[in-house]
């Protein structure tokens, strides 16, 4: 990833994130200081995209007996929550963000069109992603992928809660390595879980790379997208 020719960044933000490992379903110090290293992104001239996840709050397939379809619904709209915190965050830091949902949502978020976001983005606002895309069975990191394609990212960063994509699960397995580098093909023929593999396809075949790291801190959102030793590439390729 030549991180040095990049500008327009996607990031994909863990629900998890956002509650930083705590019991609440959110870290409000936490999420202040992510929405702070945002704008500081975004005043050392990078545009930035945000799409959330909803683990703090709601996963689809927490849903139980559930129909699939209501379950995941309850999901897209826990995202919108969350971009709506984290949008408050940014304008309380400073900066200028809006959210943006797949669905009509007023007033809460403006309808979606990736022409308007990338209007938006080249005017400096961070633009938050919220809803997924609209329809069930796919997850946020589907949604980052499909939305990074749409507007034209260079490349998508993904805070999660692992540090590196690795062989196997390191929980599980004592023997699983660490991967610094992998290619997007590799991932799916190893059956790696770390990311969802429909979002890996989209981005092998749109030739999307892939940053994936960690968030113990915020300021390694700054150190991924400079292109530090942060977190595993995958190539797509």
């Amino acid at each position: 990833m030549k991180n040095e020719k990049m500008k327009r960044i996607l990031l994909k933000l863990s629900g998890e994130a956002l509650a930083a490992g705590g019991g609440d379903i959110y870290d409000m110090s936490f999420v202040d200081r992510v929405a702070s290293v945002l704008k500081e992104c975004v005043d050392g001239g990078y545009e930035i995209a945000v799409v959330v996840g909803a683990g703090n709050i709601w996963r689809g397939r927490q849903g139980g007996d559930m129909d699939q379809t209501s379950a995941d619904r309850m999901g897209m709209l826990a995202t919108v929550i969350n971009a709506i915190c984290l949008k408050d965050a940014i304008v309380r830091a400073g900066g200028k963000a809006r959210v943006m949902t797949s669905v009509p949502m007023a007033p809460f978020a403006e309808n979606y069109s990736s022409e308007a976001a990338i209007s938006h983005l080249e005017s400096g606002e961070i633009v938050v992603f919220g809803a997924g895309l609209g329809i069930p069975f796919l997850s946020t990191d589907t949604t980052g992928a499909v939305r990074a394609a749409e507007i034209s990212a260079d490349a998508m960063f993904m805070a999660k809660n692992i540090d590196y994509i690795y062989t196997a699960d390191p929980r599980v397995d004592k023997n699983a390595k660490r991967l610094d580098v992998v290619k997007a093909s590799d991932m799916l023929a190893m059956n790696l879980k770390a990311i969802d593999a429909t979002a890996t396809a989209f981005c092998l075949a749109n030739g999307m790379p892939i940053r994936v790291f960690g968030l113990k801190e915020p300021a390694d959102i700054i150190k991924a997208i400079k292109g530090e030793s942060v977190g595993t590439v995958v190539l797509a390729e």
